[in-house]
């Protein structure tokens, strides 16, 4: 494990889904923000997409747990729930730094300077995103945001899932 810190993504924890993780050493890093149905806890990060000669090509906001398969981060990506190999960064959330507000169509509320959750391929910026599933218990999960996307988008189920009112952002 190692740490990245950008003021505008706020503190990191380098991580590889190639090395093991448990529960423990996520929350000692991240904190636990989420728990999925069955009660297992989530985590908030970023999935990092390279080429294949390793240069990055796109970072998307994802949701983190070990109980997650095949693989322990997952991301919201063309309509499906992609099981994310190679490296992910586990956000720390600074209570104290960091708040999850109200919003919906993709937009960052007045005032509120939203945590760099990465970017498209194209460069556009993503933000980290909560949404409620009224559809699943009212659980809330990780997922993304951005102004052209319009709404968030969380993974769930096998599925991309677009909420476009009523999420959080970051």
């Amino acid at each position: 494990m190692s740490y990245a810190d950008h003021p505008a993504a706020g503190e990191r924890i380098i991580l590889n889904t190639a090395e093991r993780v448990t529960d423990y050493d996520l929350e000692r890093f991240g904190g636990i923000h989420f728990h999925n149905l069955g009660g297992e806890p989530m985590f908030v990060g970023s999935a990092v997409f390279t080429h294949d000669d390793g240069r990055i090509k796109s970072v998307h906001p994802c949701k983190i747990g070990p109980h997650l398969h095949p693989h322990v981060c997952s991301v919201a990506y063309g309509g499906e729930e992609i099981s994310h190999r190679g490296r992910y960064d586990l956000l720390v959330i600074n209570d104290e730094k960091m708040e999850w507000v109200p919003t919906g169509h993709g937009r960052v509320p007045e005032g509120r300077i939203p945590v760099d959750g990465g970017h498209e391929e194209d460069g556009k910026k993503l933000f980290h995103a909560r949404a409620r599933l009224h559809n699943h218990n009212n659980v809330g999960v990780p997922g993304k945001t951005g102004h052209h996307l319009g709404s968030a988008h969380v993974s769930f189920g096998g599925e991309e899932i677009e909420v476009r009112e009523h999420y959080d952002i970051l």
